[in-house]
């Protein structure tokens, strides 16, 4: 029983929104669901600024607290818009709240925009404030109903088609129920696994950071009412997280659970950063139980890689994605009947478990045996010498994967108790097979001994601990010398040669001539590749010795003809000079322990010269190896029985000297274990100083590569962009153009209607002005016919008058006024 200081409330207080369109017919309403319990709101206005003022609750303990925290279970609101008179509800948005961000201590509340709104231009926002408060109510004794029998018309009775199914958690027993529980009792384990993300970083503009410091990106879906999130990854590039499988248990029978996933709408996982959703893709879950697959014998699975959308709010900042530039996300969803050993796992385990499994790694390619270097015949003997790789790598392999195959096969150096009993034979050769050239076999003389002193010269015996020493200098370095002849070509010759190739350097410390071993047969016009004319030797030496040794000493190769009834021909020889070696690129590699060491290489043609004469025989290919391998770690090593006979007759002669000698006095010696201790100390610093500088080129260079892929991937969304850009253009080019010469027509079509107008214009005004010309003259000849008709009547009168005075009578007058009248 959970004490009172240790429940607690978690308050979520819904204050006011913002930027909410006005609907008078609808009404908003915020959902809250924590731990599979929905809490809501009252239903208030749909207008711009609502008022919701209140606050949702859900009590728990410490304890679970915590582990919500652990899983990172989120607080989701998600907002509806309600229609008053059908009682039909919409999704406006919702809001993801991290349980982790709250704490005890109040603070300012926040606006939070809804994420995939259904108002996109809007962007309307909720303010928001979480706290954790102490429950300091006191318990009231809980008791336990009975279950009253179904009654008629109940929802017990009706048909499960015609009722609405929901998953309902048992904490007691951490199941879903689905359905009625006396008759849904089989057990079933529903799990949705996110394994992969490719091409992510297409869900963003290209004027955004793929990779900020600080910013992390996660998955996150619902799977019957648990809110899931996945590990976070802050590369979008390449995302690198765990592939998390998210399992809850549901109680319920293989018809219902049928019908329940029939009704369930799409499983949408969403990729987030912050509260911000980039893509989401939906996963139907009812192709679960399309197949018909007996879930108590197999298992019913959805799997695929599933394109993510961008929300509606960025799409048109983003450009359409070609198909090979898709972002997906990996999901695969399963259902299947629990067994009982995974029943009890499940009961002991967590309520919503989520298993986490490494993500499989791509293990690179072991070298097989044929690209290992061979050890010699005596292994027993050899064992603590490591083999040593070929230097003639073909063109095919790179450098790092010739580096990963010496580091598989090198060995760290014998030291000077394994060296008590030196191997007889200083060349050991192997055949290799025909078709492979890549990697011959190793000749491995080693003497950690000063150059020109052979230690194969002892016998087989081991040497008694007794024996003299030879000191070492500690400023010699060990080095590995080695040679391959490749091939002879352009063969200068009336006949074949059986070709055979012999060499001998003593400043390596072998005296024995290295042959080629079996003969082959040369001919005109053919290049042929020697069989066992690899070579390796390990020496000490100064570096200023070997260099002068180098640079005066040349290395000579003869060419003989073998023949089995006669003996061996010389035809002719050539000098390697090694200084080119020395002149060559130095390259880095690691030795087995980690350390930093150096590494020459020189490929050459060279003519080989006749033995009578100065005329070119054949050409020869070989390849040249040096490596730096460091200090010598042992400063001494046993001489043989031979190498002592030697050095006696010197010893002899100056046995009376070593009693005066200044250099055998104990303050000499003193003083030279001084200088060969500050010699030694300087050798350590200087590999500490270069074992840092590789560390850190080896950061530099990870940290370039991922920068590199940054801006490739950067390079292919903008050269996408730039392509659709391009085709838009063009396509804007083309529309021009053509309402160009649409314009073009319609202005010269302009033109003809102007001149034509302007042509009837002037026409229609020379009518004009000829037909009041005409009415003109027609008036003024009108006016000159009546005013001649005024004259005559005129006249007329005056000669009547003129009548009448003269009559003076007015019988007379008034006939001539009738008379005037009829006129």
């Amino acid at each position: 029983m959970v004490s009172k200081a240790e429940q607690l409330l978690i308050v979520v207080s819904i204050l006011e929104g913002r930027q909410f369109p006005r609907s008078p017919r609808l009404a908003l309403v915020v959902e809250a669901r924590f731990d599979g319990e929905t809490l809501a709101t009252d239903a208030v206005e749909h207008r711009e600024h609502p008022q919701f003022c209140t606050e949702l609750a859900w009590e728990l303990d410490r304890r679970t607290l915590h582990q919500h925290r652990l899983q990172r279970t989120p607080i989701k609101l998600q907002c509806y818009a309600v229609d008053s008179s059908s009682g039909a509800r919409e999704s406006v948005g919702y809001i993801v709240l991290d349980l982790r961000s709250v704490q005890d201590i109040k603070q300012a509340p926040k606006w939070h925009p809804l994420l995939s709104s259904k108002y996109t231009k809007l962007k309307p926002a909720l303010l928001i404030g979480v706290i954790l408060e102490n429950d300091t109510k006191p318990t009231a004794e809980t008791f336990k109903a009975k279950k009253a029998p179904p009654r008629a018309g109940s929802p017990a009775l009706v048909p499960l088609e015609a009722a609405k199914l929901t998953a309902v958690l048992n904490e007691e027993e951490a199941v879903h129920q689905i359905g009625p529980e006396d008759l849904c009792t089989d057990i079933f384990v529903l799990s949705v696994t996110v394994a992969f993300a490719t091409k992510l970083e297409q869900l963003i503009s290209s004027s955004t950071k793929l990779s900020v410091e600080g910013s992390e990106f996660f998955f996150y879906y619902t799977l019957l009412g648990n809110d899931v999130t996945s590990e976070p990854f802050q590369n979008l590039i390449s995302p690198n997280f765990e592939p998390e499988r998210a399992s809850v248990r549901i109680r319920s029978s293989e018809r219902v659970l049928r019908l329940f996933l029939s009704q369930q709408p799409c499983l949408q996982i969403h990729l987030c950063c912050g509260n911000q959703s980039l893509g989401s893709t939906d996963v139907s879950l009812a192709g679960l139980m399309k197949s018909g697959t007996d879930l108590t014998k197999h298992s019913a699975t959805i799997e695929g890689a599933f394109i993510l959308q961008p929300p509606n709010r960025v799409k048109p900042d983003l450009k359409p994605f070609p198909p090979d530039l898709q972002p997906t996300v990996g999901v695969s969803v399963t259902l299947r009947a629990e067994d009982v050993s995974h029943q009890l796992d499940i009961e002991n385990g967590p309520k919503t478990p989520v298993k986490k499994g490494p993500v499989p790694a791509d293990h690179r390619e072991r070298p097989s045996e044929e690209h290992r270097v061979p050890m010699s015949p005596s292994s027993d003997r050899q064992s603590p010498d490591r083999p040593l790789l070929s230097p003639a790598a073909s063109p095919e392999h790179s450098e790092s994967e010739a580096e990963s195959l010496t580091s598989d096969v090198r060995q760290a150096p014998p030291t000077s108790h394994d060296r008590q009993a030196p191997p007889t034979d200083h060349d050991r050769q192997a055949t290799p097979t025909d078709h492979d050239r890549q990697a011959p076999p190793t000749t491995h003389v080693f003497s950690d001994v000063p150059a020109g002193v052979s230690p194969g010269e002892a016998d087989d015996s081991s040497v008694s601990v007794s024996a003299p020493k030879i000191s070492i200098p500690a400023s010699a370095h060990h080095f590995c010398f080695s040679l391959d002849l490749r091939s002879v070509r352009d063969l200068r010759t009336s006949f074949p040669v059986n070709c055979v190739l012999r060499y001998a350097y003593q400043f390596f410390g072998s005296a024995s001539p290295i042959m080629t071993s079996p003969a082959v047969e040369v001919k005109k016009n053919t290049e042929v590749f020697l069989p066992q004319s690899f070579c390796a030797f390990d020496f000490a030496a100064l570096p200023n010795q070997l260099q002068d040794t180098f640079l005066r000493v040349p290395l000579l190769v003869e060419m003989w003809h073998r023949e089995p009834s006669s003996p061996d021909v010389l035809l002719g020889s050539v000098s390697i000079h090694l200084s080119r070696l020395l002149s060559s690129e130095r390259t880095r590699f690691l030795d087995p322990s980690g350390r930093q060491r150096w590494r020459q290489s020189w490929t050459e043609r060279i003519p080989i010269i006749k033995a009578h004469g100065s005329e070119k025989l054949a050409e020869l290919c070989y390849v040249s190896v040096l490596e730096d391998l460091g200090f010598v770690k042992a400063q001494e090593i046993l001489v043989s029985e031979s190498s002592q006979a030697a050095v006696a007759p010197h010893q002899g002669q100056g046995g009376s000297e070593t009693l005066t000698r200044p250099r055998e006095t104990l303050e000499y010696k003193a003083a030279l274990e001084l200088e060969m201790w500050k010699e030694m100390q300087e050798d350590m610093f200087d590999d500490q100083l270069k074992q840092k500088e590789l560390s850190h080129m080896q950061a530099l260079a990870e940290e370039w590569r991922k920068r590199d892929q940054q801006r490739e991937a950067l390079i292919k969304k903008k050269e996408v962009e730039y392509s659709l850009l391009e085709e838009q253009l063009q396509r804007t080019l083309s529309d021009l153009e053509k309402r160009e010469r649409a314009l073009a027509h319609a202005e010269a079509e302009t033109q003809r209607l102007q001149r034509e107008m302007r042509s009837e214009h002037e026409l229609s005004m020379r009518e004009l002005q000829d037909s009041s010309r005409r009415l003109r003259e027609d008036c003024d000849h009108q006016v000159e016919l009546e005013r001649s008709k005024v004259r005559q009547l005129e006249d007329q009168l005056t000669r009547q008058r003129q009548q009448v005075n003269a009559a003076n009578t007015p019988d007379t007058t008034c006939e001539m006024i009738s008379a005037l009248l009829e006129a």
